[in-house]
């Protein structure tokens, strides 16, 4: 089912780029982030309950929780760290696919 989710801390088209490779790797099908919105709103086809904990798991692995998934002042700090990583992995992927 095609399910649209509200995730932090995702800024830029680097972010996007990262999650949906990321997400494509992993399996899924159909990913799309809406970076025209705020809350960054994430698009994806889940089929189960295990899929579902896999996309959630996949993303906060990344930096980017499901909004109201952020607990506490520590947690959120280390979640935005990643995502500063994550989205300069994304940056140079998209530079180096212009090349």
């Amino acid at each position: 089912m095609i399910t649209v989710f509200e995730v932090a801390n995702i800024r830029c088209g680097g972010c996007a780029n990262t999650i949906t490779s990321s997400l494509k790797e992993a399996g899924f099908n159909e990913v799309s982030v809406d970076l025209s919105c705020e809350p960054r709103k994430v698009t994806v086809d889940i089929l189960d309950e295990a899929q579902l904990a896999q996309f959630k798991a996949v993303l906060r692995r990344l930096g980017y929780p499901l909004i109201g998934e952020e607990e506490g002042a520590l947690d959120n700090a280390a979640l935005k760290l990643k995502s500063f990583v994550s989205c300069a992995v994304g940056k140079f992927s998209t530079d180096k696919e212009s090349d």
